[in-house]
């Protein structure tokens, strides 16, 4: 296989590979970092032996993958308040037309369901992400895990199962998510107390990450009224000039998100999570190292 067709071939799988690895590790730059690994290990393969390319090279993306999870997991048991994934630009194009296909991979790359894959085993958290998010045959993820289909059905389920019991069920309309965040954010930007009250549920909980880096609380703030007195009180106290700021909406992990830009730079990521008409999760991402690829 000639140099040129073994790169067109790796960047016509590159999509599935960060995809991949993304959602294992939760980083943009360590799915990159991966992704350049396997591209290394498939310049260097004897290519002629590999009958089914995807394959391959999903094999190997998940194997380097699981190996750097299980040396993060160390670093993120000292991480400095909550931790959130970095945000991750989701833009499927025309290569996902179907509607429930997009559906599933935007539900897959969630902040909510990659907050609760942080809490699987490496090997559970790939059998996930291989099955549900890309629908890899249990035969073909027992290959690439080297342990038996059998063992690999079970390894689903358990994280099937801790999946379903810990994530949210929120079945958003993206018009209303939009329209709430628009809503959210003329509120407590404008010190409107009693509006935003009127958009958050009772039990409505603010997840800041700053990994000790940026302003931001160190614990989960939980029900409306903590939530609502801390965002006013931040924006009080830590909004620059209206001239030096530009709020600008993107879509994030697969849902409408807004960066908070200070003098062109982004200085933080938020997302609601909605239900009922109500906001239910505020996710807050001002780690400075989380927002890097958000700003090229």
């Amino acid at each position: 296989m000639a140099t040129d067709t073994a790169t067109d071939v790796f960047e016509e799988h590159r999509p599935v590979l960060i995809g991949v690895a993304y959602r294992m590790l939760g980083r943009v730059a360590d799915a990159e970092d991966v992704v350049q690994d396997a591209w290394l290990r498939w310049s260097t393969a004897d290519r002629e032996q590999v009958r089914e390319p995807r394959a391959y090279l999903v094999r190997v993306t998940t194997r380097l993958a699981i190996d750097r999870l299980r040396h993060a997991q160390s670093r993120r048991e000292s991480y400095v308040g909550p931790w959130l994934p970095e945000p991750f630009v989701t833009d499927f194009g025309p290569t996902v037309p179907d509607t429930a296909e997009r559906a599933m991979l935007a539900d897959s790359v969630s902040l909510a369901v990659l907050v609760v894959l942080e809490s699987l085993s490496p090997l559970e958290r790939a059998v996930f992400v291989l099955r549900e998010a890309f629908g890899f045959p249990y035969s073909e993820i027992a290959v690439t895990l080297d342990r038996s289909e059998a063992a690999v059905r079970q390894l689903a389920g358990r994280a099937r199962k801790h999946v379903d019991e810990g994530r949210p069920r929120y079945d958003v309309d993206p018009v209303e998510r939009r329209d709430l965040t628009e809503r959210f954010l003329a509120a407590a930007t404008g010190g409107d107390l009693g509006g935003l009250m009127e958009l958050l549920a009772p039990d409505v909980r603010l997840v800041g990450d700053s990994g000790g880096k940026a302003r931001a609380p160190l614990r989960v703030v939980e029900s409306a009224d903590k939530v609502g007195r801390f965002l006013l009180g931040a924006a009080k106290k830590g909004v620059p000039s209206a001239d030096r700021v530009e709020f600008r909406f993107v879509e994030l992990n697969g849902a409408a998100s807004v960066l908070f830009l200070v003098d062109g730079k982004v200085d933080s990521a938020f997302q609601l999570d909605v239900a009922d008409g109500r906001v239910q999760r505020v996710y807050v991402v001002r780690n400075p190292d989380k927002l890097v690829s958000l700003s090229a």
